[in-house]
């Protein structure tokens, strides 16, 4: 099994890298299969992740497709940071008809496939030949009865722990995370060799700058999903500001929960000190990081928690709920604090009431995160399907 490539502070010697990888493999041309794409306003880390791939294999000369399913306000077919982008089909038809455009060949030819399997799997066991490999980030468990109705809810968990594992025990399958990679094999039954680790990086942008805010600030980021439990956040909250007058909570997405949080938000006479802000640019985002005091998660699921390793590169400590993929992104004491979902609330009081403590988290947190680039990531990933390709 090739060996992960080390990160490496020169761009383009990494970017060569990736090349002489591919290169040796006989990857010229790789399509991907994803749900969706950057382009989607419910896009997340994973689509994050895919596309930072995508854009550093098509810099080093990768012919990069994507296939993925229809995004609102986005052309059918575009190039976006230098790799092609097929958006066709919805949420579910995406599957059988990017399974049948690959069949027919109507993406062009391929040296290598990347399926992403994010929920629903797109079966490439059954149907692709040639090298190929699976992201799977996640495993994703209760989360179905989260945000499906009970019937789709009870499809999706039979999909994924009954028909898709005997199906894939023999691909080679990329994680981001050591315990994604030990859930994985422990809940669908997938062989430990054939299951790879490779973290996701951290764009240079995300640095230390500008100054903390003047009163305790902990922010919170990601798609406003049940899943993330948003809900259990503020509820925290409302009980810290009784103890640390002043303590202001910003919670940055979009998603399907936004109403109900207002709501709660409302229920809680708390407009004054929790702001949803919805999307933020990048610069808007790392200057909250910056000024935050903490950066927080009460998500019941993750495969990383890239947001995590993002404040973490501005300098500031995570106080998180304890699973799996926030077990990776946190060394527990050292660069923050990883809880049970019931004292999530008293571990972040703790961190804000201790300037000397946030000071030595924020410091480990910085240092950790400089380990994390996305070239490193895209070396990474391209390692695992090269050597299906030699395999081959």
């Amino acid at each position: 099994m090739a060996s992960i490539p080390e990160p490496t502070t020169n761009r383009s010697d990494a970017i060569a890298k990736i090349g002489d990888i591919a290169a040796a493999a006989g990857l010229r041309r790789i399509h991907v299969l994803a749900w969706r794409d950057l382009a989607d306003v419910e896009a997340g880390g994973s689509e994050l992740h895919a596309a930072m791939v995508a854009r550093l294999w098509a810099e080093a000369g990768i012919d990069v497709t994507m296939r993925t399913s229809y995004a609102q306000g986005s052309p059918p077919e575009s190039v976006r940071s230098g790799y092609h982008v097929i958006r066709r089909a919805g949420r579910y038809m995406v599957f059988p008809r990017g399974v049948l455009a690959e069949l027919a060949g109507r993406h062009g030819p391929r040296d290598g496939l990347v399926e992403i399997w994010n929920g629903v799997p797109w079966l490439t066991p059954l149907w692709a030949q040639g090298p190929k490999v699976t992201w799977l980030h996640q495993y994703h468990g209760d989360m179905w009865r989260m945000v499906l109705p009970p019937n789709l809810a009870r499809v999706g968990e039979v999909l994924e722990r009954r028909v898709a594992p005997p199906l894939y025990r023999g691909q080679r399958i990329v994680t981001l995370s050591a315990s994604s990679r030990d859930e994985l094999v422990r809940q669908l039954g997938l062989r430990p060799d054939r299951v790879s680790v490779v973290p996701p990086g951290i764009d240079p942008r995300f640095s230390p700058g500008g100054a903390r805010s003047s009163t305790p600030l902990v922010v919170a980021v990601g798609r406003l999903m049940p899943v993330k439990r948003f809900d259990d956040l503020i509820t925290a909250m409302a009980a810290i500001r009784r103890t640390v007058p002043g303590t202001e909570l910003v919670v940055v997405g979009e998603g399907a929960e936004r109403e109900r949080l207002e709501d709660l938000v409302d229920q809680l006479d708390a407009t004054e000190w929790v702001r949803l802000p919805g999307h933020l640019s990048d610069t808007e985002l790392v200057d909250l990081y910056q000024r935050a005091w903490v950066v927080a998660s009460a998500s019941v699921a993750e495969g990383w928690g890239m947001t995590i390793t993002e404040a973490a590169a501005c300098g500031t400590p995570a106080v998180v709920t304890d699973i799996g993929g926030h077990r990776d992104a946190v060394v527990d004491g050292v660069t923050g604090v990883l809880a049970p979902p019931r004292r999530l609330g008293p571990e972040i009081e703790a961190v804000l009431r201790d300037a000397a403590r946030r000071q030595r988290l924020g410091s480990a947190a910085l240092a950790r995160a400089s380990t994390f680039t996305w070239e490193a990531t895209a070396a990474g990933t391209l390692a695992v399907l090269a050597d299906e390709a030699h395999r081959r």
